[in-house]
Formats: C-alpha cells, structure tokens, sequence
C-alpha cells in the first residue's frame, strides 16, 4: 500500500492547472495545460448543445497523475473546472478522489498566495528564514 507523504493544492481553470505539492521538505509546483485549449462557445436558439465545452478528460488525467501520491487533496479555482475536476477524479480514479479534502471557490491568486492558502489549510507552520549571525 503506498504511503503519502505530502499534501496537495490544485488550482485550477480550463486554461491551466497549478498543483503545488507541500510537505516536510519544503514545496514543489508543477504546471499543466489543457492539449487543446477550450475554446468560447456560443449557444445558438434552438440548436442542440449547452454551448458548453466538453471536459477535457487527458487534461484531468495529467491533473491526478501530478496529485496521485498525495495524502490530502484540496481544489480552488474561481469557476466549474473545480468541481469537474473532483467529480471526474471521484467517479474515474476513486482512490484519488477520496483524498479530496475541500473542493473551494478562488479567484486567481499568485503562486505564494496558493501556497500560503494550503499552508493554512492543511495547518502546516510557514517556512522561516532565519539569518547567520
């Protein structure tokens, strides 16, 4: 049985993917793009179709291959991608989706912003610099 060492924050939208995998040593980012990058639909009056784009399932599937060794999943993101993300992971990876923690709203913030975010989530003390005297 694998053992997970670290804690995830993904934030994400349907242009890009940021996991930022925090633990004991420290942090790491990794970032993803969608293969084909949504595109606007429009929705026409009596056509067939929400005038949505589809989930980009080789996307998501990037997203749990970069968090699929974590003990602690938390999503943000400031649209649906979100909660399709956590639906896709639940219902097509489920051992990957019951280590979802939260599933939250976030505008986008910068990198440090999301890390101090999952940071005080996952109650994990800042990094402290300290100087050589």
């Amino acid at each position: 049985m694998p053992t997970h060492h670290f804690h995830a924050i993904v934030w994400i939208d349907h242009s890009q993917a940021k996991i930022f995998h925090i633990g004991l040593s420290g942090e790491d980012e990794v970032v993803l793009h969608p293969h084909l990058p949504t595109r606007h639909l429009h929705h026409k009056a009596n056509s067939i179709g929400s005038g949505h784009a589809g989930l980009d399932r080789e996307f998501f599937g990037q997203v749990m291959s970069a968090v699929s060794d974590a003990g602690e999943i938390l999503i943000i993101g400031p649209a649906g991608a979100k909660t399709e993300l956590a639906k896709y992971l639940r219902d097509k990876h489920p051992k990957v989706g019951d280590r979802i923690v939260a599933v939250e709203a976030a505008d986008h913030p910068g990198d440090p912003k999301i890390v101090a975010y999952a940071k005080r989530y996952f109650k994990i003390a800042p990094t402290r610099v300290t100087a050589n005297r």
